[in-house]
């Protein structure tokens, strides 16, 4: 069962609304970063060794059973663009319905309750793997292969490319991915009795400030 429900956590149809934002990668079309598979292997590798690692260990966290009212302070504190905090809470509300319903757990009702607001995503993220019976490492690694795989399904759409040669893409970096979620989780283990300090907190300035950019269009395919 738990093999099933992390491939359940990671599959973009799991209805947790990841489909209706692009990471980042419709503002990075705009401005011509991202116009083809190297520019876009490029772009997610520097997504997942940043924010992706930074989500990954907030939600191993979460998983390992630390605190995650705490946890979603630190998330906040990590994540210093106004528009991406908005975003983050956005799809923590959308997984908490969607985790709430498929795997049930007192902890996700105490956290549902404590922010009606929404709580960030990877916290909520954290608490559905825990409830489903995986560990620190799967929520780690369901954390990062999201922090790739979102923006390169939406590069998809955005930009027509083969989806063969996406898949590829995320293949290639299928090894560096399970590298951040095992620094994720040996991090998360740390926390447990060094505090929530010792969390990843890698940032992404350029992905800040377009994510300020491309809230205020107009016309977007993405909310994010």
């Amino acid at each position: 069962m738990s093999r099933t429900a992390l491939l359940l956590l990671a599959d973009g149809r799991f209805p947790a609304g990841g489909y209706a934002h692009s990471g980042g990668v419709e503002a990075a079309v705009a401005h011509g970063a991202v116009h083809d598979p190297d520019s876009l292997e490029v772009f997610c590798r520097g997504r997942l060794h940043t924010t992706g690692l930074t989500a990954a260990g907030l939600a191993a966290a979460a998983a390992a059973g630390h605190d995650p009212l705490l946890l979603d302070d630190a998330a906040d504190a990590r994540t210093s663009a106004p528009a991406l905090r908005t975003v983050a809470r956005r799809l923590g509300r959308q997984m908490m319905r969607a985790a709430r319903a498929t795997f049930p757990s007192a902890e996700l009702e105490r956290l549902s309750s404590a922010r009606p607001q929404g709580a960030h995503q990877p916290i909520v993220l954290g608490l559905a793997t825990r409830a489903a019976g995986l560990t620190p490492v799967d929520s780690a690694c369901a954390a990062a292969y999201e922090s790739i795989g979102g923006p390169a399904t939406a590069a998809v759409r955005l930009l027509s490319l083969d989806p063969l040669h996406v898949s590829g893409l995320l293949a290639r970096l299928g090894r560096e991915a399970d590298g951040v979620a095992e620094a994720a989780a040996d991090a998360a283990a740390r926390a447990m009795t060094e505090g929530v300090d010792v969390l990843p907190s890698a940032s992404s300035p350029l992905l800040d400030i377009t994510a300020e950019r491309h809230a205020a269009w107009t016309v977007r395919l993405f909310a994010s």
